[in-house]
């Protein structure tokens, strides 16, 4: 199963568009006790999950971003992981908050759910899955909050802010919810909504099932003079069109 093997920033994929933010961060007080963390945890024989934390980087610069979404922590099942927020490498088992995610899609634009859980499609269009948490150790979550992530990926977020380039910003329960005073809401769109777990999916103020944040991405970002995003992971090639179990 693939893990984080060597703490070397240089190694993890990134587009030059990013760079700026992350060598101020690896250079002050936050980043240098991060990687002297990683670099720990990974001496005394620590799991940590993805084998590239940076991946979501790896797409564009903050111009190229049109949607941002707001997850957590990386999962910490063996395998699952693959650098992006809510997505789950090809092949693994979709975690209950990608199916009521792929449940909602169906439900607010009809699209089929896909066999497979990666959310990479999505990211190649500008869709930055962004976890506030970058890292996590096998079995434990929320193992490395508190690190100095946080730091980086907030510095992330204000970064999409400071974009000309109008985006939507997903942001699904309460600890996604507290990045919103990071973004500049006379340029850009925010939308509130629980988080899709199954223990709030239904729940109020703002049920994510039935949210319908999915169509109203595009719709705003159509009104921007924006191409939508094409939420569909299932290509044409699929013959099964599922629906919702």
């Amino acid at each position: 199963m693939p893990w984080l093997r060597a703490v070397d920033p240089a190694r993890w994929p990134v587009a030059d568009a990013w760079r700026p933010v992350l060598d101020r961060f690896w250079s002050d007080r936050a980043g240098q006790g991060l990687l002297g963390f990683l670099r720990e945890r990974l001496k005394s024989g620590a799991v940590i999950y993805p084998p590239e934390p940076l991946r979501v980087l790896s797409w564009g610069g903050p111009a190229d971003v049109r949607v941002v979404i707001v997850g957590q922590d990386p999962y910490h099942g063996p395998g699952q992981a693959e650098g992006l927020a809510f997505s789950v490498a090809p092949g693994m088992r979709k975690p209950p908050s990608l199916r009521n995610i792929f449940k909602e899609l169906h439900r607010d634009l009809g699209l089929p759910v896909p066999d497979d859980g990666s959310l990479v499609p999505w990211s190649r269009q500008g869709v930055l899955l962004l976890n506030t948490c970058l890292t996590v150790e096998d079995g434990q979550a929320g193992s490395h909050a508190g690190q100095g992530w946080e730091v980086l990926t907030d510095a992330v977020i204000e970064a999409c802010s400071a974009s000309t380039a109008p985006k939507v910003f997903l942001l699904w329960g309460a600890h996604a919810q507290k990045k919103a005073d990071l973004i500049d809401v006379s340029r850009h769109k925010v939308l509130y909504a629980n988080h899709p777990s199954p223990l709030s999916a239904s729940r109020g103020p703002v049920p994510f099932l039935g949210c319908g944040h999915f169509g109203a991405a595009n719709r705003w970002l159509a009104e921007q003079g924006f191409a939508p995003i094409d939420w569909s992971l299932v290509g044409e090639s699929d013959t099964a069109k599922k629906t919702v179990a």
